[in-house]
């Protein structure tokens, strides 16, 4: 089927030629090109513009769009639209005659080329014309002709498609782009799925072929993968849709991404040409129009996922190639640009970096097998990443740091690309030193980015093959994976895995590793706050001594936050002022960051002062938001979020707490989703939605229990118990408290300030409702619950004890719940002894008495020693 162009009669030197010329009319519509058919029409009106180029690898539907802006310029040429057909031409020679003979003349006897061009040029020269020359890149040598044509006709328009540029002068190049797509990661509501070309294209061929398909919701958002799988390329998605006669959408894609996706997008329409009916035709084609220096190039950027910056091409070519970076692959990259083979997207960063297709990048991957390059291109590839990855590990903690996160961001695919292979050759008995190494030189990119459970999974399949391996680079690899399993909240892997670290360290006498590995131990102490402190101090001393300024900074960190914990605010203050000052200085961006999330943390949980709390959180949001810190900027809204609720914005202050839960849960945070549920209870709480809040503390409690964080069960048993009390169930708040004070006192963090008050009402009202010794009763029996049994009595899965007629001696003596040990303590203090006198006395640390001085605080609602000496007084304790 054709459509027409009337052109003039016109008979050079008496050869006659047709009244019309032709060009391929179409049976289906153009999907999904209106925009480009836009600019491209717009261009071709301009007077400047002569000859342009629509380029674009194969298959990206160059032809079908060339005829459909032919067909909507028509009529603004005079002399018509001509269409030429290259394709079945390999010899630059031909070019001319075919010309003339779409154009309806006669070719002469004689054969010489000018004579052709001469001709073109008489009969062309006082023509108004569009002429259309298709599938140019197989002839390219005979460019320089069409320059030719277009100074002697100035009437004259060129619409040329290829897979190359010309590069002649004049020429305009519109690069076809793939049809637009989904993202895969973000697929929207089905019904908005057929607004993208891509799918809309994969729609029409395959209701052409079944039109029973059935458009469920697991079906359209198949279609939408395999577009995106397939990069939106016309002639894949078309070769595709062709398949659902056969395989529903599902099993396709099932298809496409457990086998190669060349070997399923075959069997294409039998009036199309050779080269498009199959998509290995199509791409073979343009890799056999390359020169050998392109296609061994060619070859190698297949190796590469996501694209690969021109120092990693030039590395991994002077490896398997022998050349060093310079004009040759420059050039040669410019050229597969050209034809289309090679893409460089615009973006922000300074470095030039190059991109395939993945459909093309597969071919080449064929193509590299068949050369037998797979081996040595893939040790090259790794050899560039390993030594990228160590160049960048000093460089994250200092001024450096974003642009090294950055680049390494970039990279992510390739890395991965290359650790996955180097599992491979580890479990066909390779030795394992190079991906053990590699791992660890990412560990700052995993615990700053994530994703955790890659960098954990990798380096755990690794160390179970790492026979043969050195010791140093084991003992680095094992402290690795267990700061990343630290992170996960998973802490008896990690304790294990440190252990082992500590332990290799040791016996290499690495004293920078031995400080690592007590620095991690320290994060690690569940059971009393006062071992994390001795080995963070330990660690410090190290680090001071071997010269690390950084984890001297992260110590530091360490021990404000540890303070804070433990409610010594001042102190907690003062550290993390030092701490900060030494990242500032060393440029490190997080540390500042988490330095001044820290600070802000002390302010709030201390009651100090809020608007610089609200300073420190305005400062530290924007940081971790530059380095992608993605626990950063959870930790950034949990506390927003805390002040937000100490404000009385309590729609503010769930929305940022909802946010920093599903950010938590994203990056694998356990500890940090604690957090937050913990904060989103006492928020819905305060704005009376109590089923609400109950059901987050009770999800904060179960992930608590799951990890034995003993501080946060207590919080959450304290939450509950305050619920409790608004109820009027005294008893059962009574029980709560007792079972949480127990937890505290294990790990020997107090209740914060902040909730201090609050905490101390509510107990003083159980008190005087139940009486003294009720009260002190249940708050004993609550002391001897489990944290499960505790939750099975805020539950109403089991009864609150009832005080016994008879109640133990020391539980009838002691009021507010105090303890032997405690009454013990507070008799020492009204003798007037210092906690240094009461520490020597009962044989004790100082840091434990002042824990026993926080539990009497808290439980005889004493603001200082006096009180608590008037309370001991009161109840005949002195």
């Amino acid at each position: 089927m054709v459509e027409t162009a009337h052109v003039r009669q016109f008979t050079p030197g008496g050869v006659s030629v047709n009244e019309q010329m032709q060009y391929p009319a179409q049976l289906t519509p153009l999907i999904g090109r209106e925009q480009e058919i836009a600019a491209a029409c717009a261009l071709l009106q301009r007077n400047e513009v002569r000859l342009l180029t629509l380029t674009g690898t194969g298959g990206i539907g160059k032809t079908r769009l060339g005829i459909e802006i032919a067909a909507r310029l028509r009529e603004n040429f005079a002399d018509g639209v001509a269409y030429v057909p290259l394709a079945p031409i390999i010899h630059p020679a031909l070019v001319l005659v075919t010309i003339k003979h779409a154009l309806g003349l006669i070719q002469p006897l004689h054969n010489q080329s000018t004579q052709h061009l001469d001709d073109l040029k008489e009969f062309l020269r006082d023509r108004h014309m569009l002429l259309v020359l298709d599938n140019f890149e197989q002839v390219l040598d005979a460019a320089p002709h069409l320059t030719d044509l277009l100074l002697a006709c100035p009437s004259l328009k060129v619409l040329v498609t290829s897979r190359a540029t010309l590069r002649i002068s004049g020429e305009y190049e519109f690069i076809v782009p793939p049809l637009a797509l989904p993202k895969w990661t973000h697929l929207p509501a089905v019904e908005a799925l057929t607004q993208y070309a891509a799918v809309a294209l994969f729609l029409e061929r395959a209701l052409a072929i079944k039109p029973d398909l059935s458009l469920t919701k697991a079906n359209m958002q198949a279609i939408a993968t395999i577009c995106v799988y397939l990069d939106g390329l016309p002639l894949a998605i078309e070769l595709a849709a062709a398949r659902v006669k056969l395989l529903p959408p599902q099993a396709l894609l099932r298809q496409l991404t457990e086998t190669h996706r060349l070997a399923v997008l075959t069997g294409g329409l039998r009036n199309a040409p050779e080269r498009q009916q199959t998509l290995r035709n199509t791409l073979a084609w343009s890799y056999n129009l390359l020169n050998s220096t392109e296609q061994q190039l060619f070859r190698l950027l297949s190796i590469f996922v996501g694209g690969a910056p021109l120092d990693a091409i030039a590395s991994v070519c002077k490896a398997v190639v022998g050349e060093s970076v310079g004009v040759p692959v420059l050039d040669t990259l410019a050229s597969l640009i050209d034809k289309s083979l090679l893409l460089q997207p615009e973006q922000g960063s300074e470095e030039a970096r190059f991109v395939m297709l993945e459909t093309v990048r597969e071919y080449g991957l064929e193509c590299l097998h068949s050369a037998g390059e797979v081996e040595t291109g893939w040790q090259a590839l790794a050899a560039y990443y390993l030594a990228l990855a160590e160049q960048a590990e000093p460089r994250y903690a200092g001024s450096e740091q974003i642009v090294w996160l950055q680049r390494r961001e970039q990279e992510h695919e390739n890395l991965r690309a290359v650790l996955l292979w180097l599992l491979e050759q580890g479990e066909a008995g390779h030795d394992m030193t190079m991906a053990l190494r590699l791992g660890t030189a990412l560990r700052n990119f995993w615990v700053i980015r994530g994703p955790y459970r890659e960098g954990r999974v990798f380096l755990e399949r690794a160390l179970a093959l790492r026979d043969g391996v050195p010791r140093a680079t084991q003992a680095k690899a094992l402290f690795t994976v267990a700061n990343l399993a630290l992170i996960q909240s998973d802490f008896d892997a990690a304790e294990a895995h440190c252990q082992e670290s500590l332990k290799l360290f040791r016996e290499l006498g690495d004293r920078p590793g031995v400080a690592y590995a007590l620095y991690l131990l320290a994060w690690l102490a569940r059971g009393d706050i006062s071992i994390d402190i001795a080995l963070t101090e330990e660690a410090l001393a190290l680090f001071r001594e071997i010269g690390d300024r950084e984890f001297v900074a992260w110590s530091m960190y360490t021990l404000a936050y540890l303070d804070e914990l433990q409610g010594e605010y001042e102190s907690a203050a003062r550290l993390i002022e030092e701490s900060m000052a030494m990242h500032q200085a060393l440029g490190n961006t997080r540390g500042v960051a988490h330095s001044l999330l820290t600070k802000a943390r002390i302010h709030l949980h201390s009651q100090g002062d809020l608007a610089l709390a609200n300073v420190c959180l305005n400062k530290s949001l924007p940081l971790v938001k530059e380095l992608d810190d993605q626990e950063g900027i959870a930790t950034s809204h949990v506390l927003r979020g805390q002040l937000a609720l100490q404000q009385g914005d309590t729609i503010q202050a769930r929305s940022l707490l909802e946010e920093s839960l599903l950010l938590y849960k994203k990056i694998g945070s356990p500890q940090g989703m604690i957090h937050a549920l913990y904060h989103l209870a006492r928020t819905v709480a305060a704005q009376g939605d109590d089923e609400a809040a109950r059901a987050f503390y009770r999800e904060s409690l179960g992930i608590a229990g799951e990890l034995g964080m003993k501080e946060w069960l207590a919080a959450c048993l304290e939450g509950l118990a305050e619920m409790d009390m608004a109820e009027s169930k005294c008893d059962r708040a009574a029980c709560l408290w007792g079972a949480a004070e127990v937890l505290r006192e294990a790990v020997h963090i107090p209740i914060p300030l902040i909730e201090r008050t609050g905490y101390q009402r509510s107990v003083s009202s159980a008190r005087a409702h139940l009486g003294e010794r009720a009260f002190a009763d249940l708050w004993a029996q609550g002391r001897a619950l489990t944290p499960e049994q505790a939750l099975a009595l805020q539950n109403g899965e089991i009864a609150p004890p009832s005080p016994p007629t008879t109640l133990p001696a020391a539980i009838m003596t002691y009021p507010a719940g105090l303890t032997e040990r405690e009454v013990e303590v507070l008799r020492l203090v009204a003798r007037g002894l210092t906690n240094a006198e009461i520490a020597d006395e009962l044989g004790l640390s100082k840091k434990t008495i002042a824990h026993h001085m926080t539990h009497i605080f808290n439980k005889t609602t004493s603001e200082n020693r006096t009180a608590a000496v008037t309370f001991a007084f009161r109840h005949g304790l002195a």
